[in-house]
């Protein structure tokens, strides 16, 4: 509609929505609602997802009247397809990535999806894996890349096996033409709908397949949930004897490639807000997550600093000391009532700002040596953080106290020097200061004189320097002219140029070239040598001029 001129549709009688629950997300109100505003009041509108939406401001917006739900499942068991293999193991945060490594190390031979939070994740999972070789091809889809870039990729994941590291972009309207073998949800969805559409890329049609859910401890709360929605999943616990610990390799990557220590912290940043954003704060509480561990094993030396974070930290434990003490009258309580509601608003926001995401990660050290490979992370490569000062913009001012010889207190700033009578200091009354003050000005001003003069001197004698040097390199183009050009060649090419004088010479070649060229050149004996010597005087001031 909006590339192609006279586009028509008042003859239109279908409108197909497929992901409709998507499409009628508010990321994409007013683009619908901008076609739909095109489109005739009078037709058949059909709408195509696995999780349907029944909203009826949604379906308003679409003038939809009297409608009716087909469900192909509806009198199912299960929500999911009966050929879909799934479960859920709890994992730690600061083990995802180990038990993610371990995964993949024992399923080479399948065609496994994995899907993370944030585009930063998957871009530094990505590269860190590369480097490691772990014997498996891999990829990596997310919604920064263009259309061309990811439809090659799709491609390339449909022909052969390997791993794709994916957002949420893959979680919908794929269909691979062979069968993915396994998907492997390292984060959280952010509710049952996103979780089905996930699991949706494996186990289609008559196809089978399976999926694994990663739960952090805060996180089990998603696992109740599915099941009340009837997704048949099974919890089953990790077998810690086959983890092969990564984090330690991923700290002597970041040392070794200072790009993807970069890239490990903004992975870590947008993963800490991606848990801040979400609305179902019963599962997902970012106070609750091991933040230091976490930041540990995806090898990095020191935690990245969230400002959000630090402040809601504060505010809470301010929140905590206030409700301690009791308050004594109405207005305090008022004001008690007022801050918990602050805070609770705080902590349900959808979205936060970039700024207050800012990354301040200190200083660490380099060439310290390459990290060991050791199973087990060593303590020695997390230095602690060392307490900041803060300049307290309340202090009392002028709170210095002077004595003088005999232990009396002065007022700030009263003894000065006096180097020119010799005495250790005199105590100065406002007419002496007004005085001396009076001479300090002078001073300066005499001094800035100086300072300019030297100043104009300097720039005077630079401009003077550049000018030799471009008469030098004028002069030294003349005489290649000279000695190259044609007579035609430079009087075309510069109209205005002098003729060249040639002084007296003991050489007979100098009089016959003179006489030859007959550009103005004075012959041998022509010229009296009070005329050269004037000629050069002349020639000389106005180089200098």
């Amino acid at each position: 509609m909006d590339e192609t001129p006279n586009f028509e549709c008042s003859q239109m009688q279908v409108l197909v929505l497929d992901e409709a629950d998507r499409i009628l997300d508010s990321g994409f109100k007013r683009e619908l609602n901008a076609i739909i505003s095109q489109l005739p009041k009078r037709r058949q509108t059909m709408l195509f997802s696995a999780t349907q939406t029944k909203s009826i401001q949604d379906l308003a917006r679409l003038s939809l009247k009297d409608p009716e739900y087909l469900s192909v499942h509806e009198e199912s068991v299960t929500a999911t397809p009966t050929l879909l293999k799934q479960i859920v193991m709890e994992v730690a945060l600061d083990q995802k990535l180990n038990m993610l490594w371990s995964f993949i190390k024992t399923h080479l031979q399948s065609k496994i999806l994995v899907f993370l939070s944030s585009c930063k994740q998957v871009k530094f999972v990505f590269e860190a894996f590369k480097k490691l070789h772990p014997g498996i091809p891999l990829k990596c889809l997310h919604g920064r890349m263009k259309q061309e870039r990811r439809m090659a990729i799709y491609s390339e994941f449909c022909e052969k096996r390997s791993v794709l590291f994916s957002t949420d972009v893959a979680a919908r309207g794929l269909d691979f033409n062979k069968a993915v073998d396994w998907v492997v949800q390292v984060d959280c969805p952010e509710s049952v709908a996103s979780y089905i559409h996930r699991v949706g890329r494996t186990a289609r049609y008559k196809s089978v397949g399976k999926s694994v859910l990663f739960l952090m401890p805060s996180e089990m709360q998603m696992f109740e949930k599915l099941k009340a929605a009837k997704v048949p999943v099974h919890y089953n616990k990790p077998k810690k004897e086959l983890v092969q610990p990564v984090s330690t390799l991923l700290a002597s990557l970041l040392v070794k490639y200072p790009d993807l220590q970069h890239r490990a912290q903004r992975a870590f940043v947008t993963y800490l807000r991606s848990i801040h954003i979400q609305k179902d704060k019963e599962i997902f509480d970012v106070m609750k997550l091991p933040v230091d561990a976490y930041s540990a094993s995806l090898g990095l030396p020191m935690t990245p600093k969230i400002r959000f974070l630090n402040q809601k930290i504060k505010s809470k434990a301010a929140l905590a000391k206030t409700i301690l003490d009791e308050p004594e009258n109405q207005e305090e309580k008022n004001e008690l009532e007022i801050s918990k509601k602050n805070l609770d608003s705080s902590d349900s926001e959808d979205e936060e700002t970039e700024n207050d995401l800012l990354l301040a990660a200190d200083n660490t050290k380099e060439g310290e040596g390459k990290a060991s490979e050791d199973t087990e992370i060593m303590p020695a490569t997390r230095i602690l953080k060392k307490k900041k000062l803060k300049i307290n913009v309340h202090r009392p001012l002028g709170s210095r106290v002077v004595f003088d010889d005999e232990g009396h207190t002065l007022p700030p700033l009263a003894r000065i020097a006096d180097a020119q009578s010799g005495k250790e200091s005199v105590l100065l009354d406002p007419e002496q200061k007004a005085e001396y003050y009076r001479k300090m000005r002078e001073d300066l001003k005499k001094a800035d004189k100086e300072d300019k003069l030297l100043e104009r001197q300097r720039r005077r004698e630079k401009r003077i320097k550049q000018k030799m040097k471009w008469k030098e390199g004028n002069m030294d183009e003349d005489e290649d002219d000279d000695v190259s050009g044609s007579e035609s060649d430079k009087a075309t090419a510069r109209p205005n140029k002098k003729s060249k004088v040639y002084f007296d010479s003991d050489s007979d070649d100098d009089g016959e070239r003179n006489e030859v060229t007959g550009k103005g050149a004075i012959g041998a004996g022509s010229v009296s040598l009070e005329e050269q010597e004037a000629l050069a005087l002349k020639l000389l001031n106005s180089m200098h001029s």
